[in-house]
């Protein structure tokens, strides 16, 4: 896994593997079920990735959009590629919705909707948050 991968607490926040992506929770949920989608690569621009790569992104993001619209009812996904502070190929995925959704009795707001998300506001999560939202996560994804 490339540092990237890594940097966002891989292996502890991965929800699904692929041969050539992976998706793991944002440790920083800036809406409830923000999520990373890596990939497996050390290429540092889109361009770069290989024709499996992106064959494979379209069940990865039908995967993704089905599992999180199971759990947060989100009105809109948005996929945000920085790449600026960590520079392999990944997304920021971040479910949009009006008003909160509620998760282990904590409550996660969409601050800034309908505009772009509030990054800078985001939940931080602890390990044992980040273990179970994991594990949630996981259970609405197809083996």
């Amino acid at each position: 896994m490339n540092d990237t991968i890594k940097k966002f607490g891989y292996p502890a926040t991965l929800v699904k593997g692929y041969h050539h992506w992976v998706v793991l929770l944002r440790p920083a949920q800036v809406t409830l079920g923000s999520l990373v989608v890596a990939a497996k690569s050390d290429a540092t621009d889109f361009g770069d990735l290989s024709d499996d790569h992106f064959a494979e992104l379209k069940s990865v993001t039908a995967d993704v959009s089905s599992a999180l619209q199971a759990l947060v009812s989100h009105k809109k996904l948005n996929w945000l590629m920085l790449m600026m502070v960590d520079p392999h190929v990944h997304f920021h995925l971040i479910p949009r919705y009006e008003g909160a959704r509620e998760w282990m009795g904590q409550d996660f707001e969409d601050k800034a909707w309908p505009g772009p998300p509030a990054l800078g506001d985001a939940v931080k999560l602890s390990d044992d948050q980040i273990s179970g939202m994991a594990t949630w996560i996981k259970s609405s994804f197809p083996d």
